[in-house]
């Protein structure tokens, strides 16, 4: 599969959230289990926060505005598209990420 959005992808990778940047911090250099993550990965017309490509999952971390009814029914839609191409997506909230990242 051709990847898309490459200078979106590096843009996304200097403009991280502070959220995006804990998890990173605890995921690059294989420190979670010994597995590769990519950040900001396209993925189909999507661009992933996290993908692992050895076990095809992406994680996300997502702020407030993709809970509300709108960004709820775009995620699902996403998601959707995501498994149909084998990816499984984890999604995680920014304030989970802040302030439980043990958990």
């Amino acid at each position: 599969m051709k990847r898309r959005n490459i200078a979106r992808c590096r843009d996304l990778r200097k403009r991280q959230t502070e959220a995006e940047k804990k998890l990173w911090s605890i995921m690059r250099n294989r420190q979670l289990g010994g597995i590769k993550f990519r950040k900001q990965f396209s993925m189909g017309r999507y661009i992933l926060d996290f993908y692992c490509p050895e076990y095809m999952v992406g994680i996300e971390a997502n702020g407030g505005q993709h809970y509300k009814d709108r960004g709820r029914e775009g995620e699902e839609i996403r998601t959707k598209e995501l498994n149909e191409l084998g990816v499984e997506i984890i999604r995680f909230s920014d304030r989970e990420v802040l302030t439980n990242i043990d958990g």
